[in-house]
């Protein structure tokens, strides 16, 4: 995962079957209080609707703290594309969304649990709910089976504060 201009540089991990296995562990699967990158053990690559990817705000500036700077649109005009490379390619994705919201508080919006639509009323009733609650308006959305990213840290001006960006993915064809 790749977002030019800022720290975001980083590759990520997959391990379906153990949830978090990397939140306190390295590339190398050796303990780091960094953890890295990973990929949400319910995600499926090349299948899964919305891939993902969660990693700690570090307070160095490290992991994922950038994202946290999506609050402004400014910052959002400036960095507007999400680089995703594995073996089989690249793609990129356009943020569509940006915003900061509480988790596991028994009535939060589940963005964390939403990785396959089972309609496309499922999913544009996702994609809604992520523009309602973004800091400002991208300019940028998506349609009934365009991929789509999200990224996830830990955000401080909530209790269970998560800082969560969405992208859809930029295809031969024009975003919608």
């Amino acid at each position: 995962i790749t977002i030019e201009g800022t720290r975001i540089d980083y590759p990520f991990m997959h391990r379906p079957g153990d949830k978090n296995y990397y939140l306190h562990r390295d590339f190398n699967g050796e303990y780091s209080a960094n953890g890295c990158l990973y990929l949400a053990e319910e995600c499926v690559p090349g299948d899964s609707d919305n891939l993902i990817i969660y990693g700690h705000h570090m307070s160095s500036g490290k992991v994922f703290a950038a994202l946290d700077r999506y609050k402004s649109e400014e910052f959002y005009q400036e960095h507007p594309i999400i680089q995703y490379s594995t073996l089989h390619g690249k793609e990129q994705y356009q943020i569509i969304a940006a915003f900061a919201v509480p988790v596991y508080t028994g009535h939060d919006f589940e963005y964390y649990s939403f990785t396959k639509a089972e309609n496309a009323e499922d999913y544009l009733e996702f994609v809604k709910e992520c523009k309602k609650r973004s800091y400002y308006d991208t300019g940028y959305t998506a349609q009934y089976g365009d991929k789509l990213i999200t990224l996830s840290t830990c955000e401080y001006s909530h209790k269970n504060g998560r800082m969560v960006v969405v992208g859809c993915k930029i295809n031969t064809n024009e975003l919608k």
